[in-house]
This record gives C-alpha cells, sequence and structure tokens, in this order.
C-alpha cells in the first residue's frame, strides 16, 4: 500500500469532520482523521506533520470526554 493512500484518507476524514452540525461526530471524525494523519505522518519521517495530529488526537480525546461527561450530568 502507497502510504500516500493513507494521507488521502485523513484528509477526507478531516474534511467530512467539518462538514458535521453535530459537535460528537464532528470529533469522532475529527480524531479519526488526525490518529490517521499520525501514522502517515511517521511513515513517511515527516514529524510536524505526525506531531501536530499527534497533539490534536489528544485534543479531541479531551473535548469527547468532557461532552460526554456533560451529556451525562445532564441525563440526572
Amino acid at each position: 500500500m502507497s502510504w500516500e493512500y493513507l494521507g488521502y484518507i485523513a484528509s477526507a476524514l478531516l474534511v467530512a469532520s467539518l462538514t458535521m452540525s453535530d459537535v460528537v461526530k464532528l470529533r469522532w471524525l475529527n480524531l479519526a482523521g488526525c490518529i490517521a494523519f499520525t501514522l502517515y505522518g511517521i511513515a513517511i519521517s515527516a514529524w510536524p506533520v505526525a506531531i501536530t495530529n499527534g497533539v490534536l488526537t489528544f485534543v479531541n480525546l479531551y473535548h469527547l470526554v468532557k461532552l460526554n461527561r456533560e451529556k451525562i450530568k445532564s441525563a440526572k
């Protein structure tokens, strides 16, 4: 498999995430795109790409946890 395909998939996931009106769906798709871009960056030794998207992976995870906690609080 050419690593270039992984880059295209990652790009498509990020673009798709930005079309979401639901913030949770946006975060999940963006998370998938960031993980794919992190792997792509590592595979082609593009460290700025890998590091930036690795950090953004944790930003998305943080927000998903925060949104989940808010949902649980509001359900009580």
